[in-house]
């Protein structure tokens, strides 16, 4: 189930296995390779089993030879311009005049093979009112699928399809129009909600770079001036001829010199060192790209106010890992749950638990790879253990990290103080 740990930024999620990416494309988004174009359009020919019914009138002989040409031509010409409207949408710099021009003409060969063959080919207008609630901007699509409702009922009466017939098709093409519409808002709502994660991961990110900037400014500001002036009295010193104060100052500057490097690494782990905010963040962008739902409740974070900040870093290392083994080997993996808790041992000690299962395949007879056994490594440094294995009923991974809850204690106030 796992695999060695390669580490990332908060604003960036663990890449996506070359075999599953070529196939992976996440709705709204313009697809990146060639085969994820020709799944996409593979699952839209799938709605082509509707036009079973046209395709019926021409096999049944009901038509001239003529006519039967004509029909061919007009449903292979139809399903054509339907891929091509799919390809142009699923590319990044969309053609908004090609679309149209593209739902003009479908409109235009249902119209005609309507007029020629017949009651069977109004289906036509069901796609092609769906294909015009893609390219229509929002304000302006109930107009046009009313419209093209009305169209499709003005043919049918011209064609003599009877009143059952003309309501059936007319009253399809303007509900799946309605369904496509609000399927469209459905993906744009999800494309904005990708994008509102990952400016949360790159704001989480950038802030901690801001306190490390914060830190070494103030470490570094101090103690460069300080061994700026203790140099300026060294060097007057030993103009003066004083040499032991010149040394004493030399020392000083060299212990100055010690402290603040000592300060900077301190700063630099720190700003190292992983959160749970952050690893949240960079979670849910990074499972979104892999099409699994993350389940964490808000409050999740802030879950144990007084947990040591070499504690909470072993829980987001945890976090981290976790998500990593997701990505990478959680397949069929669909909604990944966080959840945070207390638990109590025999002998008093109390222990932060997190715990991360998904829903996928699960483990199998693999055994733990480098990841996991670093992550253990990393808990056993603060008292901490891990615990793995398949989630519930067997399905799925369970990963749950436990590091000891220990309470700082405050310091005491001036005025509660005691003098001896």
């Amino acid at each position: 189930m796992s695999d060695a740990y390669q580490p990332h930024r908060p604003d960036e999620h663990p890449e996506v296995g070359p075999a599953r990416a070529s196939f992976m494309n996440v709705p709204g988004s313009p697809v990146e390779t060639r085969r994820q174009l020709l799944v996409k359009v593979a699952w839209m020919l799938l709605w082509m089993l509707y036009l079973a019914y046209p395709v019926g009138s021409l096999l049944d002989g009901d038509h001239s030879v003529a006519g039967q040409v004509f029909g061919w031509c007009c449903l292979a010409g139809f399903v054509a311009a339907y891929v091509l409207l799919v390809i142009f949408r699923s590319q990044a710099g969309m053609r908004p005049r090609a679309c149209q021009a593209i739902v003009v003409a479908m409109v235009g060969l249902a119209v005609a093979a309507s007029f020629v063959l017949g009651t069977a080919f109004l289906t036509l207008f069901i796609y092609a009112a769906v294909c015009l609630a893609i390219i229509t901007p929002a304000r302006y699509v109930l107009r046009a699928l009313a419209g093209t409702a009305a169209l499709t009922a003005g043919v049918g009466v011209l064609v003599h399809a009877g009143a059952d017939n003309i309501a059936t098709f007319a009253l399809s093409a303007f509900l799946s129009g309605i369904a496509m519409a609000g399927l469209q808002r459905l993906v744009t709502a999800m494309k904005e909600l990708r994008e509102a994660r990952a400016a949360v991961a790159h704001l989480a990110a950038s802030e901690e770079r801001l306190r490390l900037a914060r830190d070494l400014h103030d470490l570094l500001g101090h103690s460069l001036s300080l061994i700026t002036l203790k140099s300026e009295l060294a060097g007057r010193f030993m103009d003066a001829g004083k040499d032991e104060a010149a040394r004493a100052q030399v020392a000083d500057i060299e212990q100055v010199a010690r402290q603040s490097l000592i300060d900077v690494r301190e700063a630099v782990t720190g700003f190292r060192r992983p959160t749970l905010p952050v690893e949240l963040a960079a979670a849910r962008t990074a499972l979104a790209a892999a099409q699994v739902e993350l389940e964490a409740a808000p409050e999740l974070v802030d879950a144990w106010p007084g947990l040591a900040n070499e504690e909470a870093g072993a829980l987001a290392w945890a976090l981290r890992e976790a998500v990593t083994n997701i990505v990478r080997h959680g397949e069929g993996a669909t909604r990944c749950t966080v959840t945070a808790d207390r638990s109590w041992e025999d002998d008093g000690e109390r222990y932060a638990v997190l715990e991360i299962v998904d829903n996928g395949r699960g483990p199998g007879k693999s055994q733990p790879g480098n990841g996991l056994s670093g992550l253990q490594e990393r808990l056993a440094l603060v008292g901490g253990r891990l615990e793995t294995g398949p989630g519930e009923r067997g399905r799925g991974f369970r990963l749950r990290a436990s590091v000891p809850l220990r309470t700082v204690a405050a310091p005491a106030s001036p005025e509660t103080s005691t003098t001896p």
